[in-house]
């Protein structure tokens, strides 16, 4: 790197320069997307979740921040979601991929975000970072006959709009609240209204329920079901199966535990497709006190983090779950204590397996005492995310 290289925030005079970076990253924006694009750009920067890294005048990397809300162990924690990580082709291995990813870092630190979660394009500059695998987004193919097949006539199905989008989210809420999920994304009314206003999809309400869907050239494709009984299921379902007549295939994002493993009568396609994200712990304490725990389980623990990129987070702490609810404090004591990584930290958040880390050598120290207890402490349902971002 030159000392001419600096981080900056990005204005609305540097996007035609981003632009250029982002074709040369992901390729040309699709005709008609440009003016999207430069809408959504608008509302991150001014908003300072826009950096970039310019070398003199030039803008040659960029990335934007979401200002997410994520479900962890069925509550929500504020997640910066880091998107749209580019770096002009000559500038790359030259350490601005790094000096653009630090100041994303310290921008979500400053906006208040104990975690950050991304899709890697490559895992070794994030895991150098400190992000780990935190879950998975899932496609599953069905047969669309096989769901048409379901039932469930017995359940009132109406058509959906944007005045439903406050029902949606209620719906939404009580299914990941009661079934202690982690991973998905909390999307604000406004999006979630726009979301049932587009013409290309097909969203269907029941008291219970509601499913949104379209067409992915001659398969449709569920963006996201939500019931709370089983004939509503079927209801749903059925309702995306009734398209078989033209549509052979359902592609539908769904989790690995999903209802609809259990109740179609022939299993998915065997060629599922994953898309990994990574998360990462900004915030350790804030973290810890936002997420959600196993019901039941005390633990009292002894963690002795090392995190070289967020200082605050390093030492030895004292990590108290109860009730649900779980505290990191600073300690003194001498006695064991579970050294982990930042890495390490961001798995065992999400529910990774002490064993995975200790084999890894990201979880070092403690006894198997602990081990057990961290582990039934996070453990819970498969993260996994409905959305790209």
């Amino acid at each position: 790197m030159t000392d001419a290289l600096r981080l900056v925030d990005i204005t609305e005079d540097h996007l035609d320069a981003v632009v250029r970076v982002r074709a040369r990253s992901f390729g040309p924006l699709a005709p008609g997307d440009h003016e999207r694009w430069t809408k959504d750009a608008v509302e991150f920067l001014r908003d300072g979740r826009y950096l970039g890294v310019a070398d003199g005048d030039e803008v040659v990397a960029a990335a934007r921040i979401w200002d997410f809300q994520q479900w962890w162990g069925g509550r929500r924690v504020p997640m910066a979601g880091v998107a749209g990580v580019v770096v002009s082709p000559e500038y790359r291995g030259r350490g601005v991929g790094s000096l653009l990813m630090r100041g994303v870092l310290q921008r979500s630190l400053d906006k208040g975000f104990p975690l950050t979660a991304l899709y890697p394009a490559t895992t070794v500059i994030y895991r150098h970072l400190g992000y780990e695998y935190g879950g998975g987004r899932y496609r599953f193919d069905f047969q669309a006959a096989d769901l048409r097949s379901l039932g469930g006539k017995e359940v009132t199905v109406r058509r959906a709009g944007p005045a439903d989008a406050a029902r949606v989210l209620e719906l939404v809420a009580e299914a990941h609240q009661s079934g202690h999920a982690s991973g998905l994304l909390v999307w604000p009314e406004s999006k979630v209204a726009e979301w049932l206003e587009d013409e290309s999809n097909f969203a269907y309400l029941a008291d219970d329920g509601f499913v949104v869907y379209n067409w992915d050239h001659r398969n449709l494709s569920v963006d996201e079901l939500i019931a709370h009984s089983e004939a509503t299921a079927r209801a749903l379902w059925s309702t995306v199966g009734s398209g078989s007549s033209i549509a052979s295939t359902v592609q539908a994002y769904v989790s690995p535990h999903d209802p609809i493993h259990y109740l179609a009568e022939h299993e998915a396609d065997k060629q599922a497709q994953v898309q990994r994200w990574m998360l990462r712990l900004l915030d350790a304490p804030a973290a810890i006190a936002a997420r959600g725990y196993a019901p039941g389980v005390e633990v009292d623990v002894d963690l002795d983090l090392q995190d070289p990129e967020v200082p605050a987070n390093n030492g030895r702490w004292h990590l108290s779950i109860s009730n649900s609810q779980g505290t990191l404090t600073p300690t003194e004591t001498s006695g064991e204590a579970t050294r982990l990584t930042p890495r390490a930290l961001a798995a065992l958040y999400a529910g990774t397996p002490l064993k995975t880390l200790r084999t890894t050598g990201q979880a070092t120290g403690g006894n198997p005492t602990q081990d057990n207890l961290l582990q039934t402490a996070f453990t819970g349902p498969t993260p996994y995310m409905l959305d790209y971002f």
